[in-house]
């Protein structure tokens, strides 16, 4: 059998065989706090539908890696890049396009209303809390851009009644990469206030080879300088009574190929958030959230002399209403003001959405229930209604069994609709109806998890090379299965995760771009004593089709990427109660490989953080 066979065979064979029950010790579960499944608070085991955390430590862990590397991780995640952090990134949940991935920062919606996908380069993971990942359609909750899923990323903050803490963290890594971040929070006589900032400079790697279309090789390394800050304010005057402030800014500015005559070649991108939200319990059964936010996105590439930008404001009031102990009842109303520009100038550059819903969630006995109803009326479309219903049945008090049905909706982007000399103002938007089941297990340190889902995606967006724009043309079939497992004994978890689907596009039967069919994952982490402790990770993504370009004739054709194998190392080691020193060896086998035609990436590289806690 050939060696990448035996490869994937042998990830599959770990990811789906049932792990041996090696110990009988039971592992006690945290409760943890999920807020995006429903709109409100929600501990995680009792949420109705697919919804992963990703945690502050698995973030420690994760060295200098990019945030959209981390996700890659994630069971249904799926990337592609440019040739680097720092360059345009898609995040795929589930097979969706990377613009049916709505992007939160601590609730506030911040995807582009220019290009439609997140700027996910300007995210830097060092000031992040958790990471939340919902999946499957949900713009019955959220709106528009949710047809494959929400991440919803959250800050850190102080806490309730906690005395100041500081941390730092410095490291360096491969490719002349200097990474720190600081920060204190804290939590007193009613007040609760974080403050963190980060910064990151690094010379980087190659972003292209010379398949890369249009001439824009260039054998120099691109690299990139990085700065975040983020905090929030808070007082609460009496329980259940509370006004809090965060905000979010953050800015990479990264170089990319653009040809031997155009160096060095740069683009400046920035993304803000900001959020004012006032919780007061009106009644013991009966909570008002009164919030305003504001995003702003922007890019400003300087070689083509190319800017956009987008603002987005966001009003919105929510009401909790506490039905029974467990049965709740959200209802809301919200407003979205998005705002463009971009330097080719736009025909129009406003658009509102005027959005109200409901969120129900129950449970009875054995029996937990979630529906969700929203319409959102949209400047130019009028509305776009959409649903959702979720059921979730235990079998006993470690297996459940679930279904659910979801709808979904993307309306177009400013760019698709009114860009000179390709406008279209009469697309649609495009809809997708989502259904799935799912199955889990969770018993002494052992969880267990199956899930099958279908998408269906009408009124596609996509380029037509006769008229020059952008048409409703294309249909979409997305059918896969995620299976997952994970299992502690003693001092040692495993985990492993296995993603099989087929997203196909209806109307050519060819497989939908930069998506592989096969996706594995297994990790290992062992605690060797009270200072040291080790991990292993082998990732492996199948074969994706992709487009290239003739040099000759400039015409595009499809061709395929190679599946690749994936070994990363990490280790941690604390000095002292207050210092530890974590190492992460990615790519340790230095595999080439490539997320996207053209472009390459890291290679083998190593990081060393230090970090200090006080």
């Amino acid at each position: 059998m050939p060696q990448h066979h035996s490869r994937r065979a042998l990830a599959a064979a770990i990811c789906l065989a049932p792990l041996p029950l090696l110990a009988q010790n039971t592992v006690p579960e945290l409760d943890t706090v999920v807020v995006t499944a429903s709109r409100g608070p929600q501990i995680l085991r009792e949420t109705v539908g697919d919804i992963t955390v990703v945690g502050r430590e698995e973030l420690q862990r994760a060295g200098a890696d990019s945030l959209s590397t981390i996700l890659s991780r994630q069971p249904g995640v799926q990337i592609s890049d440019n040739g680097g952090r720092q360059t345009p990134t898609g995040v795929m949940l589930r097979g969706a396009n990377a613009n049916h991935t709505l992007l939160l920062i601590d609730g506030m919606r911040v995807n582009s209303s220019v290009q439609g996908g997140a700027n996910w380069s300007a995210l830097d993971p060092s000031t992040i809390d958790r990471i939340e990942i919902l999946r499957g359609a949900a713009s019955s909750l959220y709106g528009s851009d949710a047809i494959g899923g929400i991440i919803n990323i959250i800050t850190r903050k102080g806490e309730t009644d906690r005395p100041l803490t500081a941390w730092a963290d410095l490291g360096i890594g491969s490719h002349e990469t200097v990474r720190a971040a600081t920060g204190f929070s804290g939590a007193r006589d009613g007040w609760e206030y974080s403050l963190a900032a980060s910064g990151a400079d690094s010379g980087g790697h190659s972003a292209s080879s010379q398949a890369v279309a249009f001439g824009n090789y260039h054998s120099d390394d691109d690299g990139y300088q990085q700065h975040t800050l983020t905090g929030s304010l808070g007082y609460r005057w009496a329980p259940d009574q509370h006004l809090g402030f965060t905000f979010y800014n953050s800015y990479i500015n990264g170089e990319y190929d653009a040809g031997e005559w155009t160096h060095p070649a740069y683009a400046l991108t920035r993304q803000q958030s900001y959020s004012l939200t006032s919780t007061n319990a009106i009644t013991n059964s009966w909570k008002s959230i009164l919030r305003f936010g504001l995003s702003k996105e922007s890019y400003e590439d300087r070689v083509w002399d190319t800017r956009f930008s987008s603002l987005q404001r966001v009003y919105s009031w929510q009401n909790d209403f506490q039905l029974a102990p467990e049965q709740k009842l959200s209802a809301y109303v919200e407003r979205i003001e998005e705002r463009p520009l971009h330097s080719a100038g736009l025909e129009v550059n406003r658009r509102d959405t005027n959005a109200a819903g409901v969120v129900y969630t129950g449970r009875f006995d054995r029996h937990s229930v979630q529906a969700s109803l929203r319409n959102d009326n949209i400047t130019g479309y009028g509305n776009e209604t959409t649903g959702g219903l979720g059921y979730d049945f235990a079998l006993n008090d470690a297996w459940t069994v679930g279904v659910g049905a979801n709808t979904g909706f993307h309306a177009p982007t400013f760019s698709d609709l009114y860009y000179p000399g390709s406008e279209n103002p009469d697309l649609k938007p495009e809809k997708s109806r989502n259904v799935e089941a799912r199955l889990h297990y969770s018993r002494n340190g052992l969880s267990l998890g199956a899930t099958l889902y279908q998408n269906r995606i009408r009124d596609l967006l996509n380029w037509d090379n006769a008229s020059f724009r952008m048409e409703n043309v294309s249909r979409a079939t997305i059918r896969g299965a995620t299976l997952s497992a994970e299992y502690a004994w003693e001092r040692t978890t495993l985990r492993a995760s296995a993603d099989l689907m087929r997203p196909r596009d209806d109307d050519t039967g060819e497989r939908l771009l930069r998506r592989a069919r096969q996706a594995y994952m297994v990790a290992l982490d062992h605690q060797y004593s009270d200072a040291l402790r080790v991990g292993a990770e082998y990732q492996f993504t199948g074969k994706r089709d992709d487009t290239a370009v003739d040099p000759d004739t400039f015409t595009s054709y499809r061709t395929t990427l190679g599946g690749y194998g994936l070994l990363n190392l990490t280790a941690s080691y604390a000095l002292t109660s207050n210092a530890s020193v974590q190492l992460r060896w990615n790519n340790v086998f230095d595999k080439n490989y490539a997320n996207a035609y053209g472009y390459r990436t890291a290679g083998s590289n190593v990081f060393v953080n230090l970090s200090l806690r006080m």
